[in-house]
């Protein structure tokens, strides 16, 4: 892949100018976007529903919203890889069918997009939290944390775009499963408050983990817990290795079908 590397370059600017093209907002309808969904998420589950956070790495910030944000940032980063793979490989269907080039370059495009978009949130958020005065060096392992979640988002967008060329229900599939997966993942609720037999169940969900050690980091200026850092790991890697593995096979059997 390191030889098509100007390619996905880019395909990636390509796909970052056509997104707000002859949009009066342009770029920044991309912190609009998670904006309002805090916003939104606040409201409801912070004020109305009485959601309290827990207080902050410095002793004295305790911000619903902020506690929100870190997992957020995390949540977005996974769905919007798993989004853009399905819808990538499908819209490289008229370059792949033209000229050779691995099927794997325009996917790693659309990830290099959805990165840049986390980068500008986690920026936001580290600026919100220095503002409040809680900062420590647990930020720098914000790296290490969305570099395994884009593996392990990746390997799963790579399996849900080449089986959405052959049947375009696995697009509506991943929208519901996204939905009922962002309240099975302690996202806007914290475990805490999860019945014991349920909380067990929450835990195995490998999205737990990346939100939780994104709060740690960020929020609670804490290390994430060893389990957590293992529970990553492991999902990362079984996820981009099978994922790239079965794409790898089938995905020249199916690009006559683009």
């Amino acid at each position: 892949m390191w030889s098509y590397r100007t390619l996905i370059v880019n395909l990636a600017q390509r796909d970052l100018k056509a997104r707000y093209k002859k949009s009066f907002l342009g770029w920044a309808w991309s912190l609009i976007n998670p904006a309002t969904t805090l916003g939104i998420y606040t409201v409801v589950f912070g004020v109305f529903l009485g959601a309290v956070a827990p207080v902050a790495g410095n002793g004295r910030t305790q911000s619903f919203a902020l506690y929100l944000f870190c997992a957020l940032v995390a949540w977005n980063f996974f769905s919007g890889t798993v989004n853009i793979s399905i819808q990538t490989f499908t819209s490289a269907g008229p370059l792949l069918t033209r000229t050779y080039f691995p099927p794997e370059a325009p996917m790693l495009a659309g990830l290099t997009t959805v990165a840049i978009q986390a980068v500008l949130e986690v920026g936001i958020l580290f600026a919100f939290m220095i503002g409040f005065g809680n900062v420590s060096w647990t930020f720098v392992l914000v790296l290490p944390i969305l570099f395994m979640l884009a593996c392990f988002a990746f390997g799963i967008g790579l399996v849900f775009g080449l089986g959405n060329v052959r049947y375009r229900d696995v697009n509506y599939l991943v929208g519901i499963a996204l939905q009922v997966l962002f309240y099975a993942t302690p996202i806007v609720y914290s475990l805490d408050i999860v019945p014991a037999a349920w909380r067990r169940v929450l835990e195995l969900n490998p999205l737990t983990a990346y939100t939780y050690s994104m709060r740690q980091a960020v929020y609670e200026l804490a290390l994430p817990t060893a389990t957590n850092w293992l529970m990553m790991g492991v999902s990362a890697a079984v996820s981009l290795v099978v994922g790239w593995w079965i794409f790898g096979k089938y995905a020249p059997l199916v690009i006559e079908e683009l």
